[in-house]
């Protein structure tokens, strides 16, 4: 009998020792998520969607990057838009526009963004032919409509001169 009582006080100790475990675990995961947040904050980034293609199928893949916060949306909107003509980070994606196409003007007014980009937007690229120039307009003007809710027109242009865009099928899933 005495042994019984003994092993009883020995499993209570083992129980509590795990809980008290559990709970130091649980509070240093909090404190490392406020910590996490607090950093995030601090950094002030912003995360957006990026839609490229691959080069083997066509099929969209998505990218996220984190850019920082800007002061206004017509600066958020140009970081987008100089971010999208970089083209992918992933080596068998397809850019949306040649490498040499630069962004030569953005105005956003009254929920409308008004885009000129350089004329050599207007020339398929070389990687992928089968590809126009329509089809990289329309996936950025989607990525903007998607990353600015604010945003209820995209306006394109190249060098210029109005392209008018036609709504492709959604490929953001």
């Amino acid at each position: 009998m005495g042994m019984v009582g003994g092993g009883t006080r020995t499993i209570k100790k083992k129980g509590g020792f795990r809980v008290k475990s559990y709970i130091r675990r649980l509070v240093y995961l909090f404190l490392l998520g406020i910590f996490t947040f607090i950093e995030f904050r601090q950094m002030n980034q912003v995360r957006r969607t990026f839609i490229f293609y691959t080069l083997e199928d066509g099929k969209p893949a998505v990218e996220n990057r984190m850019l920082s916060r800007a002061s206004t949306e017509e600066m958020a909107l140009r970081r987008y838009v100089e971010e999208v003509l970089l083209g992918p980070t992933v080596p068998d994606s397809l850019p949306l526009f040649p490498r040499e196409t630069r962004l030569r003007s953005l105005l956003y007014r009254d929920k409308v963004v008004y885009l000129d980009l350089s004329e050599s937007a207007a020339l398929p690229l070389l990687e992928a032919p089968m590809r126009d120039a329509l089809w990289g307009l329309g996936t950025l003007q989607q990525g903007i409509r998607r990353n600015f809710p604010s945003v209820q027109e995209v306006r394109l242009f190249i060098y210029g001169h109005e392209v008018p865009v036609m709504q492709m099928g959604e490929v953001w899933g």
